[in-house]
């Protein structure tokens, strides 16, 4: 039980249940009743000892002090009884509390009435909570108490025992709830502005703000519903009542099992990404989170703005003691330890990242003895990279060329650099992201690339996705077959014997087919009427290649020459006869202004458009050879069962793999990524180029003793598709291996394959059985084509 004594009154909780209020002069103090004699009342008198933590009012009478009111209570002055026990019925309790209540709150005027104005609160930073609040409403026949505005509910003896107990947890924890984050005044606030307990948040500063990361606690609803406010700091409040029961605070939920904070920012960085920075800031501000720290903000300026110096300390650390907290007084924020890194990160490339763009704008500056002391005394002794180190290197000749000249602009060609004033710290920035906590620095366009992998996976689960068309984000994606080319629409049959091999022109409006007849056949893709018959070789067709403007196509035949056509006149512009064995396989720099032949004769060959050779690969019996879209790599395989990977620009072979299976073709992805060869023992295989990896493995195919070539197609290329000796046509997903579909049609070997560029629903076979086939998903487009003299509807 309680006995709660103060100066003027005094109120006692008797072991019979009784309240009785007294007057008396001493000061107020708490004890327990238990804590008293057994055999005499709790002490009454002036001399009752005061606590050290009593807290001391006025002396002032209260007698004096007390308002008039038209309906007396009962006088201070009188001891005022109610009897409870097992009989009193609800009347009785709701009585002796509202009676309780009221002379509270005449105490409580009575004692702003002496001081005339409201006592402040003690400077202690843990203050007591206030003793006179209204008393717990009494459940009318029961002896249960219900706290509002909690639903919590106590038996009638413990109501009491818990307002003392949570005056005694408030003055004896001097320590925040451990389980609760508080925000200390030290890192709070960069303006003076006082803490709002419901939105403790600056403005949202898109990445730029010197303010630091911080969590604070949120107000207002979750979801749409709350039923507590939550305030910052480290107080809370219910918002219907002030019981001073002691209840845990909600934990923040998550958002349907993901990280609140993380959604949080994350969305902040995505709107300011849209241009709308104003809700940034207001979610900022409601939510309590930032994007990012002022430590961040700063290093992000830095190596925008090419203070490289700067930028090291930030990321690694420097003499100030800061970890990306704000100073109160509004100084420049310290550097501190560092920012925190990513696991496995570098710190040595990150360094070679930021030294070797501070050589490069050294030398476009042309500051030679900078950019050469940067080379030596920064660069070199990071050991990095020693490729890098020896291109760089090379660029110190560059320097003196630069200072004889009037640009800049050779510097760029030769490291491929578009200059401070480009995008080339934005780049940097980018890469130094990768390496630091993404908890600390969010990478870019995180929103953008969760989007991207959310639709890239609904693509892979979707057997015939085959539109460039995105998918919508508002449902869940899946494709109809029936908008798949499952069907023969039409079959040509110009050719009198073989057909080996054909292809598509870039723009998709042209397909060309090469045959053991000597002959290559150009069809309009509108009609797939004859365009043109080429029939100068004297030997079978095995290849032929489209320039990049779709202009010119090159030729290789068993006759050991290659030739190369002018496409708007069928003219042949020149015949290459220097190779001693048929020419296999040929391809085109995306520039168009050279092209590459490959011959059983172990040569691959650089020729320009006047037929002049520019260089020669020896030692390997080309099967195929393949210049990348990007134009940096010239990959080819040979009848040695090996790949070899080149740097077209540099000539060098970079690496070259030796299996066991014979390759016969060999094709690579637009994005230059990832190249497909075909296997001779029923199997074909996705690469990296970077790695030489398998990516992935596509088998069912037949294949072992004819050259069988395979193709990436359909929207977006994601299919693989490949002919076979069983006369079927194989089509695989890419991303995830799954045999989409297998296609009769030829009665003979099917020997190569082709998607149509800019049309993914039309593919077209090429088989033993001299027929080209056109494969598209639209039964009726056969009515188009059916005058065709060159071909036959189905």
């Amino acid at each position: 039980m309680l006995v709660f004594q103060r100066r003027g009154l005094k109120s006692e909780a008797c072991s019979q249940g009784a309240w009785r209020t007294v007057n008396s002069g001493t000061p107020a103090t708490f004890v327990l009743a238990s804590e008293l004699p057994q055999d005499r009342p709790a002490p009454v008198t002036s001399d009752h000892p005061v606590t050290s933590n009593t807290r001391h009012l006025t002396s002032t009478p209260l007698t004096s002090a007390l308002p008039s009111i038209d309906s007396q209570p009962p006088s201070l002055g009188r001891v005022t009884t109610v009897n409870i026990n097992s009989t009193t019925s609800g009347e009785e309790l709701i009585s002796a509390s509202q009676a309780l209540s009221q002379q509270a709150r005449i105490l409580s005027q009575g004692l702003q009435a002496t001081t005339g104005r409201r006592r402040r609160r003690s400077p202690s930073p843990d203050p007591s909570p206030d003793i006179f609040q209204e008393p717990p409403v009494a459940d009318p026949g029961s002896n249960r108490v219900i706290e509002r505005g909690e639903g919590h509910i106590q038996p009638l003896g413990q109501a009491t025992a818990s307002l003392y107990s949570s005056y005694q947890e408030g003055r004896t924890s001097s320590q925040p709830d451990r389980k609760r984050r508080r925000l200390s005044s030290k890192s709070m606030r960069l303006d003076p502005e006082p803490s709002n307990p419901n939105s403790s948040s600056r403005p949202f500063s898109n990445g730029t703000s010197l303010s630091p990361l911080h969590k604070a606690a949120p107000s207002g609803s979750t979801n749409g519903s709350s039923q507590t406010h939550i305030a910052t700091n480290g107080s809370s409040s219910s918002h219907s009542s002030h019981s001073l029961s002691t209840h845990l605070r909600p934990s923040r939920p998550d958002y349907f099992g993901h990280d609140r904070e993380e959604v949080t920012r994350i969305l902040i960085q995505s709107l300011g990404d849209l241009g709308y920075h104003n809700a940034a800031g207001a979610l900022s501000q409601e939510s309590g989170y930032e994007l990012e720290s002022s430590s961040v903000a700063a290093f992000r300026s830095a190596v925008l703005q090419g203070q490289w110096a700067d930028a090291e300390d930030l990321l690694f650390g420097g003499t100030s003691d800061d970890r990306g907290g704000v100073n109160i007084n509004n100084s420049k924020p310290g550097i501190g330890s560092g920012l925190v890194l990513a696991e496995g990160s570098n710190a040595n490339e990150m360094l070679f990242l930021m030294r070797q763009q501070k050589f490069l704008e050294f030398l476009e500056e042309r500051d030679l003895g900078r950019a050469l002391g940067v080379l030596r005394t920064e660069l070199t002794p990071l050991n990095q990279d020693v490729a890098k180190l020896h291109a760089l290197s090379r660029q110190k000749l560059i320097t003196y060329s630069l200072l004889m000249c009037h640009s800049a602009e050779d510097l760029k060609s030769q490291a491929n650099w578009d200059g401070a004033a480009g995008q080339s710290r934005h780049a940097v920035l980018s890469e130094l992201s990768k390496s630091i906590s993404p908890s600390v620095m969010i990478p870019e366009h995180r929103l953008a690339v969760l989007l991207q992998q959310v639709k890239q996976n609904q693509i892979s689960n979707c057997l015939y996705h085959n539109t460039a068309s995105s998918p919508s984000l508002y449902t869940d994606h899946i494709c109809d077959r029936s908008q798949f080319p499952l069907k023969t629409v039409l079959e040509l049959r110009k050719h009198s014997d073989e057909v080996w091999y054909l292809q598509f022109s870039h723009d998709g409006t042209r397909l060309a087919s090469a045959s053991r007849d000597n002959k290559i056949i150009i069809y309009d893709t509108e009609t797939f009427e004859v365009v043109r018959t080429l029939s100068e070789h004297n030997g079978w067709v095995a290849y032929v290649a489209w320039s990049p403007d779709c202009s010119k196509l090159i030729s290789c035949s068993h006759d050991k020459k290659a030739k190369l056509w002018d496409m708007h006149s069928g003219n042949c512009l020149f015949t290459i006869e220097h190779h001693t064995e048929p020419v296999s396989s040929c391809s085109w720099a995306p520039d168009g202004l050279t092209f590459v032949t490959g011959s059983m004769d172990k040569q691959m060959c650089a020729w320009n458009l006047s037929g002049s050779l520019l260089y020669t690969w020896k030692g390997y019996r080309i099967n195929a050879c393949v210049i990348s879209p990007d134009g940096q790599r010239l990959i080819c395989v040979s009848n040695e069962k090996s790949i070899h990977v080149y740097n077209y620009l540099s000539r060098e072979e970079e690496y070259n793999v030796q299996l066991k299976v014979d390759l016969t073709c060999l094709s690579i992805s637009q994005d230059s990524r990832y190249m497909l060869v075909n296997m001779s023992d029923n199997e074909i295989q996705l690469l990296d180029i970077e790695t030489a990896d398998i990516v992935r493995r596509f088998m069912g195919q037949k294949q072992g003793n004819y050259v069988i070539r395979s193709a990436f197609g359909g929207a977006n290329e994601n299919f693989v598709i490949s002919g076979s000796e069983d006369s079927r046509i194989y089509i695989w997903h890419k991303d995830n291996g799954t045999l989409v579909e297998t296609l009769e049609g030829h009665s003979g070997c099917v020997n190569s394959v082709a998607w149509n560029p800019k049309d993914p629903c039309m593919f077209a076979s090429a088989g033993d059985d001299h027929v080209v086939r056109i494969w598209s998903k639209d039964s009726d487009a056969k009515g188009k084509w059916r005058n065709s003299l060159n071909g036959s509807a189905r």
